[in-house]
């Protein structure tokens, strides 16, 4: 897909960061419901996690049999159709707010500017005229983005096993994906760290592919009744476990190859200055009603707030809830939609409907 070009004076009405299904489906719906949307992305190619997955989405319904790869290519395809700026290896650094009145008047300005609007003359009910400006900083030459609104769609990365790095190289294998299938497990033994649906699924893909021995160590045993029933007894610890990683042994057991599935981590290091509200388990909080979260005109969807069970459907689901709240304030004169009104966070924060559009 050929990237769009990037206005660097423009006030984009969004600047989305993360071009995996959530981020894309918010992108294509604001360029839809014509509003101006940029999407970043730190890789190459669009699609996130989805791009890295070898295996037919056969929990998405409406796709049966489609490779993770090709909803990738689905979803490049669909922002080049709905015409949205995108920038690839474009890695954010930074989100800064821009507040007080005169930022709210900047971007009133700048927004007339861009659609004909004379000074002076009233707003069209499409333009902005206050709330929220940010300024982005992206890419090798950290170019500044102007935007009304930032969605995060940024995702999240497996959570690696502490001291990896004493391990041999390439004896450590991290999270589900393409790494996995690459490798030739063959009379290896393996220790799959982890008791989640991914640990005890891969522990039955390593088995088939002919490793010699698998054995999954788990704290405690969260996956799917249907994968552990299909390990034997003596596959299968379950307690407090030891690893060193220097000599690939768990609890004095060594082994060939640790597969480690400890879960997932947020991509938000670049979000230090909005100060955001976490859930307890480190995912970014946000409102089921609008994906808002606890700093005004910033949105978080898909993976990197477990506002849903994780897959591609809720993602895109995700993106269209952030399109449509970001239309509702853009349209509505930038009233705030919600705002935060509990100290709780995660799906049990409350929120208190702050304007009510008649």
């Amino acid at each position: 897909m050929l990237e769009q070009n990037i206005e660097q004076n423009k006030v984009y009405d969004a600047a989305i960061v993360g071009a995996g299904p959530a981020g894309v489906s918010c992108a294509v719906w604001l360029a839809r419901l014509g509003l101006a949307p940029v999407l970043l992305d730190a890789a190459a190619e669009v699609g996130g996690l989805c791009r890295r997955n070898p295996f037919p989405e056969d929990w998405n319904a409406s796709l049966p049999g489609v490779s993770g790869a090709q909803v990738a290519d689905n979803l490049a395809r669909s922002l080049e159709l709905a015409g949205v700026p995108l920038r690839l290896s474009c890695r954010v650094h930074s989100i800064r707010r821009e507040t007080g009145p005169r930022a709210g008047q900047e971007a009133g300005r700048e927004a007339g500017q861009q659609t004909g609007q004379q000074p002076g003359e009233p707003a069209g009910e499409q333009v902005w005229q206050g709330g929220a400006a940010f300024k982005v900083a992206c890419g090798a030459d950290s170019t500044l983005l102007s935007c009304r609104h930032v969605v995060l769609a940024s995702g999240v990365r497996a959570r690696g096993l502490a001291r990896a790095e004493l391990a041999p190289a390439g004896r450590i294998l991290t999270g589900p994906g393409e790494h996995i299938v690459a490798q030739d497990f063959r009379g290896l033994r393996v220790a799959v760290l982890g008791g989640g649906d991914n640990a005890f699924e891969n522990a039955l893909y390593v088995a088939e592919r002919g490793a010699a021995s698998v054995r999954v160590h788990a704290r405690s045993v969260r996956a799917q009744q249907q994968f552990v029933r299909r390990l034997a007894p003596s596959q299968l610890a379950v307690g407090p476990y030891t690893v060193d990683p220097a000599s690939l042994s768990v609890d004095g057991r060594v082994y060939d190859m640790l597969l480690v599935f400890y879960g997932w981590e947020p991509c938000v290091d670049f979000t230090e200055g909005l100060d955001l509200r976490r859930t307890p388990a480190g995912f970014v909080a946000s409102d089921a009603a609008t994906a808002q979260t606890s700093c005004d005109g910033v949105y978080a969807i898909g993976e990197v707030t477990q506002r849903q069970h994780p897959c591609v459907v809720t993602a895109l689901a995700d993106g269209v809830t952030a399109a449509k709240a970001i239309q509702a304030r853009i349209e509505h004169a930038g009233r705030p939609w919600v705002e935060w009104g509990s100290s709780s966070v995660g799906p049990e924060a409350s929120w208190t409907p702050h304007t009510s559009f008649t």
